[in-house]
């Protein structure tokens, strides 16, 4: 049984889309982000649709193409699209990798992370989605790296206590609190991402809450000040608030995707940082 579970370790590959050096926004000091792909949520306003689906897809820039079809089968970007595009507008995203690889790209840099208090992040999509593969690189940066995860949460409570317990920090994210406002507008439900928040203040492991700011969905002040009430009966006295980006829609032409937010776009986003601020919690907007 030893040996099948080594062997399985080495055959384990993971899907990673992107990964980006010299990162300062993943945790401290300068960091390498890895981010993997899939996501359990649906979050309306994401970013990042091209790491939504856990499997590897294909992207065309829409800048400078002539709608010629010649790289869709079935209306569907596949392999064969990349050398179709005449003008090389469409590409590979996502890369099946073994965890020793990218272990060993992350080492390379092991210097210059250090020398900065930064280390390594994996992030998404959701990372945790990819538990096996996420645990393993953990594993093999252990005392080596400091290690970061990125996660809304959302993820299987066993699974979940493994990562925490294999890392330095987690960076959680809290949406919204409202359980029915949530599936609303992340397409699920938020009662395992609650268990795991508070898994995780139980765990003593160091983390930090991020709650990103869209506009009339979670920075209203219902919501922020559930999240800061919320804090406060766990005795969390920090948290990070991340504005909205007006840019979100940008990579959805590239998946042949429409961006539709269900909310107004215009409408400025209100930190409302004296909310938690009244309770005694530092309240940073990055």
């Amino acid at each position: 049984m030893k040996n099948y579970n080594k062997l399985k370790v080495i055959a384990m590959k993971g899907i990673v889309f992107s990964t980006e050096e010299f990162s300062v926004f993943d945790g401290p000091g300068i960091r390498s982000s890895v981010f993997l792909k899939g996501c359990p949520l649906r979050c309306s306003w994401c970013h990042n649709p091209e790491s939504q689906k856990k499997e590897i897809e294909y992207l065309r820039n829409p800048n400078g193409c002539a709608n010629c079809g010649s790289c869709l089968t079935d209306g569907k970007l596949t392999e064969k699209s990349v050398s179709a595009c005449k003008k090389n507008l469409v590409r590979v995203c996502g890369e099946e990798v073994a965890p020793k690889d990218v272990c060993s790209s992350l080492l390379k840099n092991k210097d210059i992370l250090e020398a900065s208090g930064g280390g390594v992040t994996f992030s998404g999509g959701e990372p945790t989605l990819q538990s096996e593969f996420l645990l393993s690189c953990l594993k093999l940066l252990d005392k080596k790296l400091h290690r970061a995860v990125q996660t809304c949460g959302f993820c299987e409570k066993d699974k979940f206590r493994q990562i925490i317990e294999n890392c330095e920090l987690v960076l959680f994210d809290l949406k919204i609190i409202d359980e029915e406002l949530h599936k609303k507008y992340t397409g699920a439900s938020n009662k395992i991402i609650l268990e795991n928040f508070r898994e995780l203040v139980k765990s003593g492991k160091n983390f930090i809450i991020r709650t990103p700011l869209i506009p009339t969905v979670t920075d209203t002040a219902k919501n922020l000040t559930d999240i800061a009430n919320l804090l406060k009966e766990n005795n969390v006295n920090y948290i990070e608030l991340l504005p909205y980006n007006t840019m979100a829609g940008g990579k959805y032409k590239m998946c042949m995707r429409k961006f539709e937010p269900m909310f107004d776009e215009s409408i400025k986003c209100e930190p409302r940082v004296e909310i938690f601020e009244i309770l005694g919690i530092t309240a940073k907007v990055l």
